[in-house]
């Protein structure tokens, strides 16, 4: 296999440097404003990548210092998928076979009794593991263009929990958030009581979102009654047009269910 994007290792495992991975994408956006873009689907320091600093060269020769960023290959693969470029598809087979390589590779052989019956119980388990997750997804893969909703919309959170019913996608409720704002279906408000909003012409007339507004309720600091900012919901068409934006197994068009 080539090595398209340099690998290196983070706590033992597989992981590629940002500015290779960003690089390698060809993202027109510089490295320091996109990175942080990126976290915000929901990756966290520590977990998914950490910060290393460079020491790097600039057209002059001169030598500074650049933020760089060690992220494992979950987070790379997501990051990759997001990009909807044909080099982000790339990337994201390049890191499942990184993984599959390893995951295959051959494993010690057992030098005493007591190791080889521990192999054995190991790798019936390692099988019988597999098997049951080859079940529990062949269901969600199968079933995905038929969903009960009976005409009404989805919470976020309730939303990013369908679309992760897909083997293809992995996806939280604040991740989605930003999903949809990286779409231009959503906004973030300014102030104190900062809430996410649909855009009218690109989300709400098209039908992809809607407005739930709650009921009014007293403030008992001012005495007077007020009301609550609106919530985003995600109609069918909108849960559907997600599922193909973020790269779902099935492109075929939901099936809602009466």
């Amino acid at each position: 296999m080539n090595e398209l994007i340099p690998l290196t290792e983070r706590d033992g495992t597989q992981a590629v440097l940002g500015r290779d991975l960003h690089a390698f994408l060809e993202v027109s956006t510089e490295y320091r404003h996109w990175f942080p873009r990126m976290v915000d689907y929901g990756f966290t320091e520590g977990q998914d990548y950490a910060v290393k600093n460079d020491r790097v060269q600039d057209s002059l020769g001169r030598e500074r210092e650049a933020t760089n960023h060690v992220i494992s290959l979950d987070m790379a693969k997501e990051i990759s998928m997001i990009q909807r470029t044909e080099k982000g598809k790339q990337a994201r087979a390049y890191f499942i076979e990184c993984e599959r390589r390893v995951k295959s590779s051959t494993p010690a052989i057992p030098q005493t009794y007591a190791e080889a019956l521990r192999a054995a119980a190991d790798n019936a388990e390692r099988a019988e593991r597999a098997e049951a997750e080859a079940r529990a997804l062949e269901v969600p893969a199968k079933s995905w263009g038929t969903l009960a909703a009976a005409g009404g919309d989805y919470s976020v959170a309730e939303a990013a929990k369908t679309l992760s019913r897909d083997p293809n996608i992995r996806i939280g409720r604040d991740q989605l958030f930003a999903a949809m704002r990286d779409a231009g279906w959503i906004f973030r408000t300014k102030g104190h009581r900062a809430h996410w909003e649909a855009y009218q012409d690109k989300a709400i007339n098209t039908g992809r979102l809607v407005h739930k507004l709650s009921r009014p309720f007293l403030n008992e600091r001012t005495g007077e009654m007020e009301q609550p900012s609106p919530t985003v919901r995600v109609t069918p068409k909108g849960l559907n047009e997600l599922h193909v934006l973020l790269g779902g197994s099935n492109q075929s068009a939901l099936e809602v269910a009466s």
